[in-house]
Order: structure tokens, then sequence, then C-alpha cells
């Protein structure tokens, strides 16, 4: 490993302390592994290690927080194999799948958020917005509506479901050969609006047991998760975050534009549908798991930007954000209406569409400039 000069330049007129901030902020690190090396700055490395400090804080909180309170020292002292007692049964089968779920959701639906606000070059361009939740949602409806709710045959369905709607999105929004950013949202906001209604017509269609659990399902709700949905969720997760990892930086290479990418002999429409697919596998993950939760995918990976500081949208800051967003709404959902327990999708929606927008504002004034 070794350090790269920094990048930055004194402002002018700026004061020694305030050179010394900026430098440090783009002072950088170039690791090496194998034949394969990452540049990664100081801002990135502490905002990154920051944000995995709050998702295990939080994570033990939460282990502790309920009906059978544990504090967070015996809860500590059960993950590390210290404690018998009746909380070992309590933080480890109770909790702990509900917990561990919420984590590998966040992060997929940050990394979702990440590739398609990349592959738009849009902040907008997040996976609920331009369609691709709700054709998750509608696969895996139609597969409660007829076989009935199992997590193998949802998350295939939520699959597909999530493919053929990005199949017709992409479609529709190529014009001479390419896919412009500003067209593809758009296009997705109106088959989004198409596939939503088509949703409330099956549920409106199917018998009324299928059609309650159904709408349960689709607030987006992490209740009654176990180490069923959690571990080939989590396997599942490993898997598409393996092939993205394979891809190297040609999701990095994207952000410059396709005329850029091309000319450094990327070839952008296959490494597009490539990441397209992988995208809507993770979101097909999380909605399998839990339904379809909102503006997750859209906030972490700006918040991630916010917090590094860095140039473009990072995959593994957007991950963790994502962990951190929807581990502290799962735990407002449990204990702001205690011992009523509100679906997790319910509170994303709330603080989402704060921040949606506080997004649209921003947006607006930049443009105004």
């Amino acid at each position: 490993m070794r350090t790269a000069r920094p990048r930055a330049t004194a402002h002018p007129g700026s004061g020694r302390g305030s050179d010394t901030a900026i430098a440090w902020r783009h002072r950088q690190f170039v690791l090496r592994v194998g034949g394969r090396s990452v540049r990664v700055s100081h801002r990135a490395l502490v905002a990154t290690v920051t944000s995995v400090v709050a998702a295990a804080v939080l994570a033990v909180f939460a282990l502790g927080a309920g009906e059978f309170p544990v504090s967070p020292g015996k809860v500590i002292s059960v993950l590390i194999g210290t404690d018998d007692s009746f909380a070992r049964v309590v933080v480890l089968e109770w909790r702990m799948p509900r917990i561990v779920s919420a984590l590998i959701i966040g992060a997929a639906l940050g990394m979702a958020g990440a590739i398609f606000q990349t592959l738009t070059r849009n902040p907008l361009g997040s996976p609920d917005i331009i369609g691709f939740n709700v054709g998750a949602y509608t696969g895996a409806l139609v597969v409660i509506a007829t076989i009935g709710r199992d997590y193998a045959r949802t998350a295939v369905g939520a699959l597909l479901g999530g493919l053929a709607v990005a199949t017709v999105v992409y479609l529709l929004s190529r014009k001479r050969g390419t896919v412009h950013g500003v067209r593809l949202i758009v296009v997705g906001i109106a088959v989004s609006a198409v596939m939503s209604s088509v949703n409330q017509w099956i549920i409106v269609k199917i018998d009324l047991h299928a059609a309650t659990t159904a709408a349960v399902w689709a607030q987006g709700t992490l209740n009654g998760l176990d180490w069923a949905q959690a571990v080939p969720l989590g396997i599942c997760f490993v898997l598409v975050t393996v092939l993205l990892g394979l891809t190297g930086p040609s999701l990095t290479i994207m952000q410059m534009g396709d005329d850029a990418a091309g000319a450094l002999g990327l070839r952008t429409e296959r490494v597009r549908a490539h990441f397209f697919v992988l995208g809507v596998a993770l979101v097909a993950l999380a909605a399998a798991a839990a339904g379809p939760i909102s503006f997750v995918a859209l906030a972490a990976p700006q918040i991630a930007r916010r917090l590094t500081s860095g140039p473009g949208v990072g995959m593994t800051s957007s991950a963790v954000t994502g962990a951190v967003l929807l581990l502290a709404s799962d735990l407002i959902a449990l204990r702001a209406l205690a011992p009523t327990e509100l679906p997790v999708g319910a509170v994303t929606v709330c603080l989402g569409g704060a921040y949606l927008v506080f997004l649209l504002v921003t947006q607006g004034r930049r443009r105004a400039r």
C-alpha cells in the first residue's frame, strides 16, 4: 500500500488550516491486491468505517430492544459465546435473523441504487423510481396468488418480473442505438404507473386470503423473517456481489459517459445490460424477502456520496449506508408505536419522501443558477 500525492490545490485566499483540510480530504491510498489496484481517499475510508461502526452499534441496540429487553453488555456476551442463558435464544434465534436480513436487504438496495444512478447518471435513476421495484413486486405477486408465499419461488417470480419490466423500459428508452438517462427515467415512471394499476387489479381478482397476504407483504415488512429466509438471502447476495466484483472498474468508467467509456475500449451496451441484470437481481432479492421497500435505493447512494465527498457514486459506501438506513428505519418501525409494529416500508416512505423533496429542490436551484 502506498500513499498517492494530494490532487487538490489551495483555494485562493484560503488559510493554511483550510488548505490542510482540503489536502487531507483528497489524499488517497492505493491498495494493491494481486494484479489489481484500488485508489481510496482518506475521506471515503473514514466515512465508510464510521458507517460500519454505526451499523454495528445499531445492531447491538436492536438485538437488545423489545418486550424481553437485553442489555448491550449481555448482547455482546451472547455474540462472543460467553452467555448461555435464555437471552441467547432471544438474541440469536428470535432477533438475529431480522437484523441480519435488514442489513443484507439495505445493502442490496443501496448497491442497486448505485448501479442505476450510475448508468442513468442521474440521482433520480433509482429502481423504485423507474419501475423495477414495481416489476419485481408484480412477479412476486403472481407467485403468491398462484402458488403461495415461499422465499425461493417468490424470489424467482420477483426476478422474472423485474427483468421483464427492465427489458420493456430499456427497449422503449433506446433511441438510435443508445439509452439516454433522462429518457429512461421518464419511460420508467410511466411503466411503473401502468404496473401499479396491474398490481391493484391482481389483488382485486385473487381470493381473500392471498389478497390479504399480498397486501401486508406489499407494505414492505421484516416481520416474521427467520433463518430459513435469511440464509438463502445471504447466499444469493454474496453470489451477486461476487459477480459485481468480477466486473472490475467498468461501472466507474461508465460514470464518465458512453462516449468516453467507448473511447477507453468499453462495450457500453453490453456493460449496461450486464449491470441491469445484476441490479434487478439485487432488487428482486430484497423484494422477495421483505416486499417492495421504497426510497432506500434512492437515498443511500446520494447520502454516501455526500459523506465520502467523492466524484461519483461508490458501491461499497452505498451498500453500508443502505444497511444503516434500513436498520435505523426498522428500529423506528419497532419502537415508535410499541408494542404495535409498523411495516418498515411505511417508515422509509416517510423519510424518503422528505429526502425526495429536498433532492428535487436542490436540483431545481442548481439548474436555476
